[in-house]
């Protein structure tokens, strides 16, 4: 009792009496203290909840893309997205190397690819394109002032698109529909990988060779012609078409599209058929009855014939004779030099698809021949 007094004398009020805010005081509310402030922490505690449910649903979608990418064996709707993605990103080389209907022709090269042949079979075709767009942007200026420069500095349309990859699309339509089992399926393989190193190789040597050939030659009769000719060949060009080929298979068994033994017939398979097509530029090329146009998609596209190219025809119908008397009477009307295509035409996108089918051809049989005698 003595402590508790002495206590309370030296501190009368132990307890420091609680302040309230008047302005708070309500008759039917609680006071509110003042002396702690917490209900701006709560408030923005509480700001920060609804974020959290963006951030999930953010991760969620991109799990689910990743599991879309990697989804073995590949889907379409995979194989749209991924190649949906790897364009955007790779848009400004696509820009540079194509045109803006051979980037739609493009992405349904590569959709179909990455059905068929998964990420291995695209990242073939892709560095098909890269060492293709860059073999063709080489000495440009000399090209275009000595006339033999690609057209659209170097950008392919989708005829181009299509011709150069009209052998590997029959290859992936093939093994997507399962042709022949799966004792097939590497054959469509090889004949898809061949089919694309037939093609760079002769890319390669023909923008290697327009660029740095110092001597041409006509490949049927060894005549010195000027470069750029129709079947012409050169030491240059010719090497690097071989290296071309070399780098582009090794690629492929690199990442595990063919073997060893595959890559080598790839390789001569497509040395064979860009002999062959170099015979056909030379042979049946610009020659009459054989003059195609200028490398296009309009070249496929059926249209009324030059009025000129009617009198070759010996039609005895008489809608062809009221078409050729049109015709006549409408010649006088037109200019000298037309670019109309004639009736039979014989373009560098026609060749591309009987090369590169060759090519393919070639190695699929030799892959049969050679290989299998030899594992015998």
């Amino acid at each position: 009792m003595a402590l508790s007094a002495l206590l309370y004398i030296k501190h009368p009020n132990p307890f420091p009496p609680l302040h309230f805010s008047k302005s708070h005081i309500h008759p039917k509310k609680p006071l509110i203290l003042t002396s702690t402030q917490t209900t701006p922490a709560l408030k923005s505690h509480k700001k920060m909840l609804p974020h959290r449910p963006n951030s999930v649903s953010m991760q969620g979608v991109l799990s689910e893309a990743m599991n879309l990418i990697q989804s073995a064996p590949p889907t379409w709707q995979s194989a749209f997205f991924s190649n949906l993605s790897i364009f955007v990103v790779g848009s400004p080389i696509l820009v540079s190397g194509l045109s803006l209907s051979g980037i739609f022709a493009a992405f349904l090269l590569g959709t179909l690819t990455w059905r068929a042949f998964g990420p291995s079979g695209f990242l073939l075709v892709a560095s098909y394109f890269v060492i293709g767009t860059a073999a063709t942007k080489v000495k440009m200026a000399q090209k275009e002032a000595q006339g033999v420069a690609e057209k659209r500095k170097g950008r392919r349309g989708p005829g181009s698109v299509i011709g150069s990859s009209a052998a590997g699309c029959v290859c992936a339509f093939l093994s997507i529909f399962g042709v022949g089992g799966e004792a097939f399926l590497a054959l469509w393989r090889l004949g898809f990988v061949a089919s694309f190193c037939t093609k760079l190789s002769d890319t390669i040597s023909s923008e290697i060779g327009k660029a740095y050939g110092k001597t041409t030659y006509l490949v049927t009769t060894f005549k010195v012609v000027p470069r750029g000719t129709e079947g012409a060949v050169s030491v240059e060009g010719t090497l690097a078409g071989l290296l071309a080929s070399i780098l582009l298979a090794s690629i492929g068994c690199f990442i595990g599209e063919i073997n060893v033994p595959e890559a080598v017939i790839c390789v001569i398979a497509s040395q064979i058929a860009n002999v062959g097509e170099s015979i056909i530029g030379a042979v049946l090329q610009e020659k009459e009855g054989f003059q195609w146009g200028g490398g296009g998609l309009p070249d496929y596209i059926p249209t009324t014939p030059h009025p000129r190219s009617l009198r070759r025809l010996k039609l005895g119908t008489q809608w062809h004779a009221n078409l050729w008397n049109a015709a006549s009477s409408a010649e006088k009307y037109l200019p000298p030099v037309c670019n109309w295509p004639d009736i039979a035409e014989l373009n560098n996108d026609a060749v591309n698809v009987i090369n590169i089918s060759v090519g393919s051809i070639l190695a699929v049989l030799m892959q049969q021949i050679i290989l299998r005698n030899w594992g015998a």
